[in-house]
């Protein structure tokens, strides 16, 4: 049963969707209005702290995400922020943890509100959820079902959520409650969605390891051997194409395949989609539209053999 109340959301697109995400943004948004869902941007938003802030000052990053959620609740009226990031995400669900358990995060978040000369988010004021609850929750794989023109059939997808999406599991109290609910140790909203698209979904063994996203500056021969062993382990399943839900794994994952050959010697064959550009050409949209261009690995020859560009 779908969830009329996600119809409509406050968008939180965050830093990367603007950068090197475009083409999850452009998907997502071409997604959601062919879906016939409404993303209202959220107003003056700002980053959420991502690593960089977190790693200096935590309480920094928890009043920066804690700002979105509020600008969300407070100024604009929702109940749902979407955030497709899964370091927005993260964050943002981190900080409504830490503002409902730390006290000590209450008052310097209390303190930088007071500052910035706006009320403090009041925990529990609105729900964060990520694209793929949105889609899930919104539409429903019957749904998908229902409007596909161009199945992914004979496509195999390797789905790769990475490590923010289901850890810690503290911070995702709606996680692991059950049948419809998703799961921290084996996601599988996107296996559940892109199979109901008619896609062919490997068994995975490293859907939740880390890209190394976090060390791509500092040490990225580490970052490309991470990358590698998730690369070649799509390629021994039997996957044409990795399924993404995170623009930093997406872009890690892109970059180091070209520098895992480059420099390793390691080639490996996997097209690295988002999921909602999948989405997008089993419901018909072009891959113009849904950003296929856009992407480093180029995969466009590959959806045209396939028939659904």
């Amino acid at each position: 049963m779908s969830d009329k109340n996600l119809k409509r959301v406050a968008y939180y697109p965050g830093c990367a969707l603007e950068g090197t995400g475009h083409a999850y943004d452009r998907s997502t948004r071409a997604l959601g209005k062919k879906l016939g869902l409404e993303l209202v941007d959220v107003k003056d938003w700002n980053c959420c702290g991502a690593m960089e802030v977190k790693n200096i000052d935590p309480k920094i990053q928890t009043y920066l995400s804690s700002r979105v959620m509020s600008i969300a609740s407070e100024d604009m009226g929702f109940d749902t922020v979407m955030a497709p990031c899964n370091g927005c995400y993260h964050n943002l669900k981190k900080a409504e943890y830490d503002l409902e358990n730390d006290p000590e995060n209450v008052a310097v978040t209390e303190r930088l509100s007071k500052k910035a000369g706006h009320d403090a988010y009041k925990p529990g004021s609105i729900e964060t959820i990520h694209a793929l609850d949105w889609i899930k929750r919104s539409i429903g794989e019957d749904g998908i079902k229902e409007r596909v023109k161009n199945s992914l059939k004979g496509i195999k997808v390797a789905n790769y959520y990475g490590c923010m999406y289901t850890r810690p599991r503290h911070i995702f109290p709606e996680k692991d409650q059950g049948p419809g609910s998703e799961s921290t140790l084996k996601p599988h909203f996107m296996d559940d969605l892109l199979q109901a698209a008619g896609a062919e979904i490997v068994d995975y063994p490293l859907k939740t390891a880390c890209c190394g996203g976090a060390h791509t500056l500092s040490d990225s021969d580490t970052s490309t051997k991470l990358v590698t062993n998730l690369l070649e382990a799509a390629d021994e399943c039997g996957a044409d194409v990795i399924a993404t839900e995170c623009p930093t794994c997406h872009s890690g994952l892109e970059m180091h395949q070209i520098r895992a050959e480059t420099r390793f010697g390691k080639k490996t064959n996997s097209k690295i989609v988002y999921f909602t550009q999948l989405l997008g050409l089993a419901l018909g949209l072009s891959a113009r539209k849904v950003g296929i261009h856009e992407n480093v690995s180029d995969s466009l020859k590959y959806f045209k053999e396939k028939g659904v560009a």
